[in-house]
């Protein structure tokens, strides 16, 4: 294989992978903002309905990311008692890790 075919290879596979990721980002955003947008800030900017709600763009200041995959999966639930219990297929889980890594804040 030559450099060229090479770079070729690299970039097919990296058109295969993009749309997916960006179709999984979508899908992420959508189920957040369905199922968490009446008190939760969900996207990169504005203040969340409630004001004791995190917004989504801060919570990898308080949690990695990627650890919120089982409680998405098996049922999220919180300490205050407003807050509805939430369990998701595992594709919607990796759409919205997605769409929450793509909006984190520093």
């Amino acid at each position: 294989m030559t450099a060229k075919s090479g770079h070729l290879a690299v970039l097919v596979l990296l058109a295969g992978v993009a749309p997916s990721s960006a179709q999984d980002i979508k899908q992420g955003e959508t189920l957040l903002v369905r199922d968490c947008g009446r008190c939760h800030a969900t996207g990169k900017a504005g203040n969340s309905p409630r004001p004791d709600a995190p917004p989504f763009r801060t919570l990898g200041q308080r949690y990695p990311i990627d650890s919120l995959e089982e409680a998405l999966g098996e049922g999220i639930m919180s300490g205050h008692p407003d807050m509805p219990e939430f369990k998701f297929e595992a594709d919607e889980v990796g759409a919205i890790i997605a769409y929450l890594k793509s909006i984190q804040q520093p």
